[in-house]
């Protein structure tokens, strides 16, 4: 009878932590109507359900499971990132730089959240403190080539050329994954700096 109920037990935790993967939100809402097991635990099967609602644009939806996950576990730092990340795409930039706010109080030695910190800023035209994230972002991961790429383009916005071209030289010697877009749009940007610049005039 022990064995069994463990096995039970297993199977409802291993339910409830990963009922996101599945895109199907019933899957998400049977384990928070029905498991057993309450508290913290059901805090996964809320993020999931807003993960999936994440991946269909339902950023309201999302949003509101994240509060309900964040209320039962307040202390992950990743429900935070999940909550700023709907609120970003939802257009509630100064909430969710709040939200990165927290989730780099719990986490301070993760780069994600100072590089989407930063993106936040940026989008509110806050580009000296979105700088100043992405720098911290780049401290931690030096080889985020996207953290390299958007500090270029705040330098950038900012008249800070040479820091610009640095940071878009920088990306395109970094890893760029599976994402290739990076080193185009780094690529992009320093043909456009080269441009620009006023040609030499050669001396008589």
């Amino acid at each position: 009878m022990l064995i069994v109920v463990a096995v039970l037990i297993g199977l409802s935790t291993h339910m409830v932590v990963n009922c996101g993967d599945e895109d199907d939100p019933d899957i998400c809402a049977a384990v928070i109507g029905f498991s057993p097991l309450r508290g913290s635990l059901i805090a996964f099967a809320y993020e999931g359900r807003g993960r999936i609602a994440m991946r269909h644009g339902d950023f309201r939806r999302a949003i509101s499971d994240f509060d309900e996950a964040i209320h039962l576990n307040p202390n992950r730092a990743s429900l935070y990132r999940d909550r700023a990340l709907a609120r970003r795409q939802n257009g509630d930039l100064e909430l969710a730089i709040e939200d990165y706010d927290e989730a780099i109080a719990h986490d301070p030695k993760h780069a994600a959240p100072y590089h989407q910190r930063g993106l936040a800023l940026a989008a509110t035209g806050d580009l000296d403190r979105a700088i100043l994230s992405y720098n911290t972002a780049v401290r931690l991961d030096p080889s985020d080539a996207q953290a390299r790429l958007d500090r270029g383009l705040a330098f950038l916005a900012r008249g800070q050329i040479d820091d610009a071209r640095a940071d878009f030289e920088a990306a395109l010697t970094l890893p760029a994954g599976k994402d290739v877009r990076t080193r185009e749009a780094a690529r992009a940007k320093l043909a456009e700096l080269a441009s620009a610049e006023p040609l030499a005039v050669p001396r008589r």
